[in-house]
């Protein structure tokens, strides 16, 4: 059973890996033009301080090194992108990231961190923080599709204008890709809680 785990949490960083990987398009395309164009900085933010928990959550629960190596990789990743988009944006953008990256990626992060080695101990610590972060995972990979929702109930579809050019398609196939993968890999991470948890009957 533990070598299925393993092979498991194998597969799971496999795909976290293209996760982190799949917005490289999006900012060759910053890069390129020397400008953020219209894209917002928060996701890229959400996932920085998503990834550094889950660093710090493999780092704490014992034999979780796939997850702790995986979003290690990611926080480097996410904060090269973060830092690509200080870098590009626009001074008003500039420093509503600013702010997100204080508040969320400093703020939060440190928040979790001292409330959970301070305030709890040995596996409360470590269920807390897993929860935590399947949280942040399901708002992060389910906000678009609340976006979908929200734009297919309630804006009438005259007001919806469907854009077929090449570099719209490749954007958008690109964010379906990653709220795909960000699933497959919510349902890949093995032993989230531990198996303390679960009771059977």
């Amino acid at each position: 059973m533990e070598s299925l785990s393993f092979f498991a949490g194998v597969i799971g960083n496999i795909i976290s890996v293209l996760v982190f990987l799949a917005p490289i398009g999006t900012f060759w395309r910053i890069v390129k033009h020397r400008s953020t164009q219209d894209f917002e900085s928060l996701p890229y933010v959400c996932t920085l301080l998503n990834s550094s928990l889950w660093t710090y959550y493999g780092i704490i629960k014992p034999g979780e090194i796939l997850v702790a190596t995986v979003n290690g990789f990611g926080v480097v990743v996410e904060a090269a992108y973060v830092t690509l988009f200080l870098i590009y944006a626009p001074a008003k953008m500039r420093a509503k990231t600013v702010a997100l990256v204080s508040l969320l990626d400093v703020g939060f992060l440190a928040a979790a961190i001292l409330v959970t080695r301070l305030a709890l101990q040995g596996d409360t610590r470590i269920d807390a923080l897993g929860f935590i972060c399947s949280g942040l995972n399901i708002v992060m990979y389910g906000s678009p599709l609340a976006a979908m929702t929200f734009i297919l109930l309630f804006i009438p579809t005259r007001q919806v204008t469907v854009q077929w050019d090449t570099s719209t398609w490749c954007k958008d196939g690109c964010r379906d890709l990653e709220v795909a993968l960000g699933i497959c890999q919510e349902i890949t991470y093995p032993d989230l809680c531990g198996p303390q948890s679960i009771v059977i009957e």
